[in-house]
């Protein structure tokens, strides 16, 4: 995305969120794909019920159903796709299918999630923020506390569209991919990163994810050890501005990257943030298939 056109989807959202769009139908005939290699409980839900809100329809195809790279090439799975359907959305664990998904659909493919990124989410969150702090974040300190995973590098690229001052603490090892932390010095941002918790002090948003992601089961103790002492508990919320807010993506590992002390915190967002994946996705959605209906 530009700035521009994450600023016309985060606006829509926000629209969603107060009600206009309440009977609104501008997906009618329209279908979506959600193809699931991954597991989900608000990825599906959210696109589900937001092509329904919107008056499209969305069929849920698991990877049992579709087997990417095994049962059939995922080209032909995208040639398929695209005779039948309006768009894909993904949850997948490689990027690279993603992207062969949209080199061989010619209709639109979205990330519900990959092992490179998480934008969906960046788009709820955000929104998220803008309910706090208004449009304008340029200069906001947005911290992220645990592994530098896909939520970490899609922070990165949101601070790039936003302003945001993103700051990645992480311990020695896990820092963010090395071709998104280029993405930010390409566009003349700044991104801190670092392994003293102490930058957690003062944030205006305050963001953790788990510590151990799906198809990581293996590594489970290796985490669990490094990643010690980078638990967000109601204490460390205390450390934050006063006006600050926490976030967390779901679902939470409560007694790892935090506690439910947290999560129900005064402070804490984070199911505010859940309700957003569903405005924020189908801002989204009507934008990348809207101008599709005139065509239908």
């Amino acid at each position: 995305m530009t700035a521009t056109e994450l600023r016309t989807v985060l606006d829509t959202a926000h629209s969603m969120r107060r009600g206009e769009w309440r009977g609104v139908k501008p997906l009618a005939g329209l279908s979506l794909a959600l193809v699931f290699e991954k597991a989900s409980l608000r990825t599906r839900t959210t696109f589900d019920v937001g092509m329904y809100q919107l008056g499209g329809h969305a069929i849920a195809l698991s990877n049992t159903e579709i087997g990417l790279g095994t049962r059939e090439r995922v080209s032909d799975v995208a040639r398929n796709l695209e005779r039948w359907v309006d768009g894909v959305m993904g949850r997948v664990y490689l990027q690279q299918t993603l992207h062969e998904l949209a080199d061989h659909a010619a209709i639109p493919v979205i990330n519900g999630l990959s092992d490179m990124l998480h934008p969906a989410q960046l788009l709820a969150d955000y929104q998220t923020i803008e309910q706090e702090f208004g449009p304008d974040l340029r200069g906001r300190r947005v911290v992220y506390i645990g592994d530098g995973n896909n939520l970490a590098n899609s922070h990165i690229h949101m601070g790039i569209l936003t302003g945001t001052d993103v700051t990645i603490v992480t311990p020695v090892g896990y820092e963010p991919n090395a071709g998104v932390l280029m993405d930010a010095v390409k566009a003349g941002v700044q991104v801190t990163l670092t392994h003293d918790l102490a930058a957690v002090e003062g944030a205006d948003v305050l963001y953790t994810d788990v510590w151990i992601s799906m198809g990581q089961e293996a590594e489970a103790d290796i985490r669990r050890r490094a990643f010690r002492g980078y638990q967000v508990t109601p204490a460390m919320l205390e450390t934050i501005a006063p006006h600050g807010i926490f976030l967390h993506c779901l679902p939470a590992h409560y007694g790892e990257e935090t506690v439910p002390g947290a999560t129900e915190h005064p402070k804490s967002r984070v199911f505010d943030q859940a309700e957003n994946r569903l405005h924020a996705q189908k801002a989204l959605l009507y934008h990348l298939m809207g101008e599709m209906r005139a065509r239908w």
